[in-house]
């Protein structure tokens, strides 16, 4: 059997083929490409400022723990930014008690201060709770999942302005990125569209403002880092994930990868091209404050408040 040697190194047997570039990498050479990429995509995008007290959203999957890990490596090149974690335990039974675990202890090991949000804390409700309570009550045009969606943003704004975060790192990959982009047109959501980036506006002073250091990265590379790395992480998917329209999404463009790869790229540059455009076209958003919890909302009644009157 042929050994093929790395791309880069010309030395070490090849252990991942990069198909859409061709090359082929050892373990050391691949995981230092993406530590390479994360570090270009930070400075390409002005993600950070030398003295950004920095929170990481730490779930306890694959991408979040690999980001938490590259930035914590990161803290010796940039001193005066300071890293905590902050975990948004949403309430799922048999589910998100082992990922709060995992998320300790990998912030243990890298000295990472660790900070939880719940939702029971936050809204009265876990999710599980919300879930039974919507089902109960037939408000079943929206899965758990568009429910989690908008409690889990707030969740983790709140908890990023808790401990005085002046940026919140999100594990988004180019995997999430493309999903997004197809699931707003396809909802129509052009607005939205405009909105997600790399880096979101500073639209209001109680909004933290979000940074996607993976935006580049594809998922299996995120998680091929973090098994080459030995990082422990959740790996069993969350049991309302399938009924999401994201999981349909995800599908597609995976096969369209598989026959041309490349192909999550092309998405995400195009967008990337189109969004000055769109954001032309587009109405900027002026935040009022909710009249039920104080946070901003472009409503009368912000989005979350919306979502929990429904249940009660």
């Amino acid at each position: 059997m042929d050994m093929h040697l790395c791309s880069v190194c010309q030395t070490n047997p090849a252990f991942y083929f990069r198909q859409y570039s061709g090359e082929r990498l050892c373990r050391k050479c691949f995981t230092a490409s993406i530590e390479a990429k994360v570090r270009s995509t930070i400075t390409r995008y002005h993600m950070l400022k030398f003295d950004d007290h920095l929170a990481v959203a730490v779930s306890g999957g694959k991408d979040s723990l690999a980001i938490l890990y590259i930035l914590s490596k990161l803290r010796k090149f940039r001193p005066k930014t300071t890293l905590i974690a902050v975990t948004v335990d949403e309430g799922i039974k048999g589910y998100r008690d082992e990922a709060l675990t995992i998320a300790a202890d990998v912030c243990k090991k890298l000295e990472v201060p660790h900070h939880i949000v719940s939702f029971k804390q936050l809204y009265g409700y876990t999710l599980d709770e919300i879930v039974e309570r919507a089902q109960t009550q037939n408000r079943t045009q929206l899965t758990p999942c568009a429910y989690c969606g908008v409690l889990r943003r707030r969740a983790i704004n709140v908890g990023a302005r808790e401990v005085k975060a002046t940026k919140v790192a999100t594990g988004h990959t180019l995997d999430d990125e493309t999903q997004t982009v197809l699931m707003n047109i396809l909802r129509g959501d052009i607005a939205r569209l405009a909105k997600e980036k790399p880096v979101t506006d500073e639209v209001h002073p109680l909004f933290v403002q979000k940074i996607k250091p993976f935006c580049e990265i594809p998922e299996k590379e995120s998680a091929l880092y973090a098994y080459a790395k030995k990082i422990a992480f959740q790996d069993c998917p969350c049991p309302y994930a399938n009924e999401a329209l994201r999981n349909d999404i995800r599908g597609m463009l995976n096969r369209m990868e598989q026959k041309h790869a490349g192909t999550k790229f092309t998405v995400s540059r195009a967008m990337e091209k189109l969004r000055p455009a769109i954001e032309e076209t587009v109405k900027k958003e002026r935040f009022k404050i909710c009249c039920e919890c104080g946070e901003p909302s472009a409503g009368e009644l912000c989005k979350t408040c919306e979502m929990l009157k429904s249940i009660r």
